[in-house]
């Protein structure tokens, strides 16, 4: 078993990538290869799987949630790639559903402002899903 994190995945398109924790070339990530369900998939979470040679290059297989592993509030960028530079080279990029972008705003405002009342979490993160939407970050 390899360990790495998600770098990105489309669950529109079933695909993605994995970064494996020893480095090297990302892995090809493909929905049917989850032996998990498909929600806990995002940016940054940390998986284990079988090393497969595909068609194209490297494939990962039996692919399950490393345990304990949960996803984290920001999205991942592996060490020592700029995401400037990997924005650029890269047209795919994640689309949240927006309860899993609610999820994730209301896991970093809880994380980086424990002070702020409830509704005050509320009525951010009403404002943050219509930016996210109008963007393109989150959809119904």
């Amino acid at each position: 078993m390899v360990a790495g994190r998600v770098i990105r995945f489309d669950g529109a398109r079933g695909y993605g990538f994995i970064a494996p924790d020893h480095g090297g070339e990302d892995v090809f990530l493909h929905a049917n290869d989850l032996m998990m369900p498909e929600s806990l998939v995002h940016s940054g979470v940390a998986v284990e799987f079988e090393l497969e040679d595909g068609d194209r290059g490297l494939k990962a297989s039996s692919v399950r949630l490393l345990e304990g592993a949960k996803a984290p509030a920001a999205p991942y960028v592996p060490s020592g790639v700029p995401r400037s530079e990997r924005d650029e080279d890269d047209p795919m990029c994640d689309v949240l559903s927006v309860s899993d972008y609610t999820r994730s705003v209301t896991e970093l405002l809880l994380t980086a402002a424990p002070e702020l009342t409830g509704q005050q979490i509320l009525d951010i993160r009403r404002e943050l899903v219509r930016f996210g939407k109008g963007h393109g970050w989150a959809e119904d």
